[in-house]
């Protein structure tokens, strides 16, 4: 979730819903499951869902809580979830009708409403509408929260391999499926970033970096494994 927008090279701010949506594309590609995306600022509030490689889908509502996006959207996005095609469907369509009681908050409660029912939850105090220094706050006191900051190379390798490590992912941390996930992600990463550069969006940017040192160190490390012992089976 998000209230505010990332420094683009100095052109001002990035606008929130291309921030997120950078990271949520970069953490869905090699996954198995979809990642989710809440912003909302003073202007408008959303959603993006990113799975896989497949195209990110999302919806947006103006300040007043007025849709601004195709209701086929919705639909996608409930499919993409697992969510059951009657009942959940319908609570989601009703998001994307007029409601001049429901403005942008309303509408991300709604649609929260709707994702808990499929076990998806916002931890508390991270709640639609919230400032941007409230949500720091109360993020960086939550047990799982972690800063992302560069350390440089070095640690990053050290702590990949940490986590790798201790995954027990299995199959995909050796052998054709990981050097398949490192393909993909370097061949996504290094356009992305490319991309986010010629637009000086930071996000953008940012998303393809993340990729693009998973992807390199998904092949180090399949490499030093083989090498190490793990290739001699």
């Amino acid at each position: 979730p998000g209230a505010g927008g990332a420094p683009a090279d100095g052109i001002g701010p990035e606008p929130v819903d291309r921030v997120v949506g950078g990271w949520a594309t970069a953490l869905a590609v090699g996954s198995t499951w979809p990642v989710l995306a809440l912003w909302w600022d003073g202007d408008r509030s959303g959603y993006t869902l990113a799975s896989g490689f497949r195209r990110p889908v999302g919806y947006i509502w103006l300040a007043d809580g007025t849709p601004a996006a195709e209701d086929e959207a919705m639909r996608t996005s409930a499919l993409r979830l697992g969510l059951d095609p009657v009942l959940d469907v319908q609570a989601l369509e009703a998001l994307t009708r007029a409601d001049p009681e429901a403005d942008a908050d309303a509408r991300l409660r709604g649609l929260l409403a709707v994702l808990t029912r499929a076990g998806v939850d916002l931890p508390p105090g991270l709640s639609p509408g919230e400032p941007a220094d409230r949500l720091r706050s109360v993020a960086g006191i939550h047990p799982e929260a972690e800063q992302i900051e560069w350390a440089g190379w070095r640690d990053a390798v050290r702590e990949e391999l940490d986590a790798v490590e201790s995954s027990g992912l299995g199959p995909w941390v050796l052998g054709p499926k990981a050097r398949a996930v490192a393909t993909a992600q370097v061949a996504t990463g290094l356009p992305l970033a490319l991309w986010g550069a010629r637009r000086r969006s930071g996000g953008w940017i940012a998303a393809g970096l993340v990729l693009l040192a998973q992807g390199l160190l998904g092949f180090a490390y399949d490499r030093f494994r083989n090498e190490g012992g793990g290739g001699r089976r």
